[in-house]
């Protein structure tokens, strides 16, 4: 996988790590990796890297910013029906 690939996708749009896992053919912890090694390199070119939180489909509770893993449950409802967290680089 191509990091710099991986940043074009995120500055023309949201991804989720499962639609990234799928373009680039490899296991989703694999591009949860990069996008921590992507957060660091976006910062020197002047980029920021936007986290829209995972959600809970049943009850809407929103999980912390700073979650890049999809959570497995609601802590509020305990349904496992969640929206996984979306990515996008946008200018600082």
């Amino acid at each position: 996988m191509d990091r710099k690939e991986l940043i074009n996708l995120l500055q023309q749009g949201e991804q989720s790590v499962n639609q990234l896992a799928l373009r680039f053919g490899v296991k989703q912890k694999d591009i949860v990796d990069e996008i921590k090694h992507v957060q660091k390199t976006a910062r020197r070119e002047g980029l920021v890297l936007e986290i829209i939180p995972a959600q809970c489909r049943k009850c809407g509770f929103k999980f912390k910013k700073d979650k890049i893993d999809k959570p497995g449950k609601c802590p509020q409802c305990k349904a496992t029906w969640i929206a996984e967290p979306r990515f996008r680089l946008v200018p600082s």
